[in-house]
């Protein structure tokens, strides 16, 4: 497993990344280009601290965390994809989505919120849909949080008796629980399917919450500062932390 042990060590590379993407954002905001980084991933893996870590130090005014949950009543008159095109950052600023458009090869598939065709023809709409954005001016980086099951029901367990913690836990994340391997089916054929070089799919080993922030963070930086590179923009070096 890889891991983080040491607090300081964490602390100095958590800040590093911070204060680079920091910089990012100033130059992504000059150069009018939109970010969309795609956050899934197991129950209790790790998402929503690495969502906080990640923009700890952002400028509040250039980014947005949108959280997922089920369409609401007047969205399920629409076409699945059209409450997430509403939902895209403006060019030069940062949107972080907490679940996402991949619901429907995931959560609608198991749960057959979705039929088959339906889901089956969701993997071409969504290249489709992101492909749209990365050829404008949208970077598109995608993460998938992996813990083991040992560790999922630690976590269940800790949130349960954490006054502060237990809303996190929910009858449904039980039950989700249960259809482990039908979750990750649907993961393994959802990367092998949407993984394509203009918005891949990372993976982040998640047992380890300090290691999982910082690579987070670390393959935000080298992703956007790959593309930024790529055209021909100048990135100033910074001071490392």
């Amino acid at each position: 497993m890889k891991k983080i042990d040491d607090k300081k060590t964490y602390k100095k590379r958590l800040k590093k990344y911070q204060l680079r993407l920091l910089r990012l954002q100033q130059i992504l905001f000059q150069e009018n280009i939109g970010v969309i980084f795609v956050m899934e991933g197991m129950d209790a893996a790790g998402k929503g601290g690495a969502i906080k870590r990640v923009t700890e130090r952002l400028d509040p005014r250039g980014f947005r965390v949108q959280p997922i949950s089920a369409p609401a009543p007047h969205e399920k008159r629409y076409h699945y994809l059209q409450r997430f095109w509403r939902k895209l950052p403006k060019y030069g600023q940062i949107t972080i989505f907490d679940r996402s458009w991949y619901g429907r090869v995931l959560v609608e598939r198991i749960e057959k919120f979705a039929t088959e065709e339906e889901w089956q023809r969701a993997y071409q709409e969504i290249n489709q849909f992101e492909k749209m954005c990365t050829d404008d001016r949208y970077i598109i980086a995608k993460f998938w949080f992996q813990i083991d099951q040992e560790e999922q029901l630690k976590r269940f367990k800790e949130r349960e008796n954490n006054p502060l913690k237990n809303w996190k836990i929910t009858d449904e994340d039980w039950r989700n629980r249960e259809k482990w391997d039908q979750y990750q089916a649907a993961a393994e054929e959802m990367f092998a399917k949407t993984d394509v070089p203009s918005s891949p799919w990372f993976i982040i080993e998640g047992n380890d919450k300090r290691y999982a922030r910082v690579r987070t963070l670390e393959i935000m930086v080298k992703y956007i500062e790959q593309y930024l590179n790529e055209k021909g923009i100048k990135i100033p070096k910074s001071d490392e932390a």
